[in-house]
């Protein structure tokens, strides 16, 4: 399992606009193979900073299934307006900690 981390600056004035085009656009990446799990974090400190964090069986999940479909050119013009600037996004694997063992009985 790898997890994806974006961390998304949405223009202040559409934070409200942005959440609920975001309840759209998750049911799109939920439906896509390799998809294990998300979730939507918004920060306390800045009210327009929020933490996407998705949960892929794989890398090549996400960068050649998810971001190569006919699905994502949906996600992208549900959400990609609202970000400045556009956000980098990284993938992570568990290295240590108590989800490793779950993660090696898999």
């Amino acid at each position: 399992m790898i997890l994806e981390i974006a961390q998304l600056q949405v223009k202040p004035e559409l934070t409200a606009e942005f959440e609920s085009a975001f309840g759209k656009a998750q049911t799109i990446i939920a439906s896509m193979p390799g998809y294990l799990g998300h979730e939507l974090q918004k920060c306390i400190e800045q009210v327009n900073h929020y933490m996407l964090l998705v949960r892929w069986e794989s890398v090549e999940h996400h960068e050649v299934g998810f971001r190569k479909s006919a699905e994502y050119q949906e996600w992208r013009m549900l959400l990609h307006h609202f970000y400045d600037p556009f956000p980098t996004v990284l993938h992570y694997e568990l290295t240590n900690g108590p989800g490793l063992a779950a993660t090696k009985a898999d």
